[in-house]
C-alpha cells in the first residue's frame, strides 16, 4: 500500500466538485471574522471544529451557510480561493473546476462583483506562482425560486468570460432539476456548460438524474452515485460518457458510508466516474485524502487510480488540446512512476 499511496499522492490530478466555500478551514475562519470586527461563538479552532455536528444533508447545509457569515469583501474571497489553490497545489492538483455560491452572498448585502473579483484575482496569481489552472462554476440554491436563479444569471453575464459554466446545489428535497429547467436553458443559451447536483440517497434520487439527463441535458452529473439503483440509466450515462463527480469522504458523513463500492462498479462500467474532495473543511479530507479513502476500502489497483484521474480530464470542460496536454502528462506519469 505504501506504493500505491506515494503513487496516488504524486499522481497530477483534475478536481471538478469542491466548493469554494466548502474549503473555508477553521484558522481561516477566525482571522476573517478578527479582520471584519466580527465575534465567532467557539473560543478556538478545536471548539469550532466540534461544532461540526451533521449526519445528513440539511444538517450539514445549516452549518456551512453559517460559517459563509465572515466573507464580506473582495479581499475574503480572494484569500479564502488562494487558500483552497495552495492546498490543492501541494495535492498535485494542477485544474480544477470550483463552484461559488453567489446567492448566498448577495442575499447577504455582498455586491456580486466583489464575490468573482475577489475569486478572479487568486486564480490569476494561482496559475501565476502556482501553475494551478482553474475555472468557475457558479451555483444555484435550488432552494431559492428560479426567478432568484434566473436575476443571478443575469449578473453573471458581465463576467462570462471567467465562468465556465453553471450547476445547481443546496437542498434537494422538494427541489427537483426540472424546477430550474428554463434556467439552464437561458444559460445554455448564453454559452454555460451545464452540470447539477444529484446529492446521494435523497428522496427521488433516480428520477432527478433521469430529469437531468432527459430534461436539462447536463453534460455532467455532481454525486449521482444513485445511478447504480437503476441499470438502464447507468448505461445511459455510459452511453452518453457523462462524467460523475463522486465525494467519498463527504457522502460517509451524510449517509451510510463513502459509496466506494459503487464507485468501483461503475469503474468497471466504464462509466466516467471521478473522485473529488467536495466541502473538504467540513467533511476533513483533500482530494489525496479522497482516493486513498476509496482505495483502502475496495483495493483499488494503480491502473483503476489511474482511470479515475483520466476520468477527471477527460470529462473536464477544457479546451481539447489543453485536456490532452493534461492526461499526457498523466500517461507519462504513470509510465514511470
Amino acid at each position: 500500500m505504501s506504493d500505491l499511496k506515494t503513487f496516488i499522492e504524486g499522481m497530477p490530478k483534475a478536481e471538478l466538485h469542491v466548493h469554494l466555500e466548502g474549503t473555508l478551514e477553521p484558522a481561516l475562519k477566525f482571522e476573517l471574522a478578527a479582520r471584519n470586527g466580527l465575534e465567532l461563538p467557539y473560543r478556538s479552532v478545536d471548539e469550532l471544529r466540534a461544532g461540526y455536528h451533521f449526519d445528513d444533508l440539511p444538517s450539514f447545509l445549516a452549518v456551512y451557510y453559517e460559517g459563509m457569515s465572515v466573507l464580506l469583501t473582495e479581499q475574503d474571497f480572494y484569500n479564502l480561493a488562494m487558500a483552497y489553490f495552495r492546498k490543492a497545489h501541494s495535492q498535485n492538483v494542477v485544474y480544477a473546476e470550483v463552484f461559488f455560491d453567489p446567492q448566498a452572498h448577495t442575499s447577504r448585502g455582498i455586491p456580486f462583483d466583489s464575490v468573482v473579483e475577489g475569486i478572479r484575482d487568486a486564480q490569476h496569481d494561482a496559475e501565476a506562482s502556482l501553475g494551478l489552472r482553474t475555472q468557475l462554476i457558479m451555483c444555484f440554491l435550488r432552494d431559492l425560486t428560479q426567478e432568484s436563479a434566473l436575476a443571478t444569471l443575469e449578473q453573471s453575464l458581465p463576467y462570462k468570460e471567467a465562468i465556465v459554466g453553471v450547476g445547481l446545489d443546496s437542498d434537494e428535497k422538494g427541489n427537483p432539476p426540472r424546477k430550474f429547467k428554463d434556467v439552464f436553458a437561458r444559460a445554455r443559451s448564453e454559452g454555460y456548460r451545464l452540470t447539477m447536483h444529484c446529492d446521494v440517497d435523497q428522496q427521488d434520487s433516480v428520477e432527478h438524474i433521469r430529469q437531468c439527463l432527459d430534461e436539462i441535458g447536463v453534460e455532467r452529473i455532481d454525486h449521482g452515485v444513485n445511478a447504480v439503483d437503476d441499470e438502464a440509466l447507468l448505461e445511459e450515462i455510459r452511453r452518453r460518457d457523462l462524467g460523475l463527480t463522486v465525494c467519498p469522504i463527504s457522502n460517509g458523513y451524510v449517509t451510510d458510508g463513502l459509496k466506494a463500492a459503487e464507485i468501483k462498479r461503475m469503474l468497471a462500467a466504464g462509466v466516467r466516474v471521478t473522485v473529488n474532495s467536495d466541502d473538504p473543511a467540513y467533511f476533513p479530507g483533500y482530494m489525496n485524502e479522497n482516493l486513498l479513502a476509496v482505495q483502502e476500502a475496495v483495493h483499488l489497483t494503480r491502473d483503476e487510480c489511474a482511470q479515475l484521474a483520466r476520468n477527471a480530464f477527460t470529462v473536464s470542460w477544457l479546451p481539447q488540446d489543453d485536456r490532452d496536454a493534461y492526461l499526457a502528462a498523466l500517461e507519462a506519469y504513470c509510465l514511470h512512476a
